[in-house]
């Protein structure tokens, strides 16, 4: 209840109340990934990404809610360049394949983030009510496949989505899900915060539930990697910041990749 009531705040409610929340959900995030990943490997390459993660969403932020200009982004490159330098110079070559890992954090969760900043002003107004949308399109898609994989799914007789990656989750999970997450697409068109024709609503919500699912098997999958049950701590009983992101980090790229391709954005 209080992550939900300060996502909606925070969200909805100030430009500079969301860059702040969502510089510190990259942030957390982030740090949560390097952790399990590469623990305290190239923690200064570790650093000089978060950095790069940082003044990027920074630079975003402030193009796209307060109109300035866009030049400041070219900072980004200094933090990313030292990276690989420093590797060179100060690398361990035995685990120098880990390096990949540092730009994988950036593409998996950095870029994510970096994108919400594009759809938060409608014209020269604030308006969190898409990203919300967005966002309970997702938890709806959670409750529906929780809700149907737990009444159907649980059956001896049940095919399994990913057995190896989550033994629990179920087809009839995934199905329920999805039709939840389409039926969200429909409930955020008529109440108006997904201000695009019919179809389009469903179809994000589609978009929507299907990359939520994936972007929750994916990050099981890596802790089921790095033997790891949480990401983190922060939240007692819920895990880590990636924990409770690992569903937007794709669904929500997704959706704004389809309302620019269609020019709906």
């Amino acid at each position: 209840m209080v992550f939900t009531a300060v996502m909606v705040f925070g969200v909805i409610w100030d430009r500079m109340l969301f860059a702040a929340l969502f510089l510190f959900i990259m942030f957390k995030a982030l740090k949560e990934f390097y952790t399990i990943s590469l623990g305290t490997k190239y923690k200064l390459q570790q650093a000089l990404a978060i950095a790069a993660a940082c003044i990027a969403f920074v630079v975003l932020c402030g193009y796209f809610l307060y109109g300035l200009s866009l030049q400041w982004i070219a900072l980004v490159l200094v933090p990313l360049m030292l990276i690989p330098l420093l590797s060179v110079f100060y690398g361990v070559p035995e685990d120098y394949d880990q390096m990949g890992l540092v730009y994988l954090g950036l593409l998996y969760i950095a870029l994510p983030v970096c994108l919400i900043p594009s759809i938060m002003m409608n014209g020269v107004v604030y308006d969190g009510w898409l990203l919300l949308s967005m966002m309970i399109v997702v938890w709806l898609t959670d409750v529906g496949a929780y809700c149907v994989g737990s009444l159907l799914g649980q059956r001896p007789n049940s095919r399994k989505l990913a057995p190896e990656i989550s033994p629990k989750k179920s087809w009839w999970g995934f199905g329920g899900g999805v039709a939840m997450g389409v039926i969200s697409g429909l409930l955020m068109h008529f109440v108006g915060w997904m201000p695009f024709p019919l179809s389009h609503c469903l179809i994000i919500g589609l978009l929507m539930s299907v990359g939520g699912i994936c972007g929750d098997l994916f990050e099981s999958q890596w802790k089921r990697r790095f033997g790891v049950k949480d990401s983190g701590s922060f939240m007692p009983g819920h895990g880590g910041m990636l924990d409770r992101f690992d569903s937007q980090f794709v669904a929500i790229p997704l959706a704004i990749a389809y309302l620019f391709l269609t020019k709906l954005m």
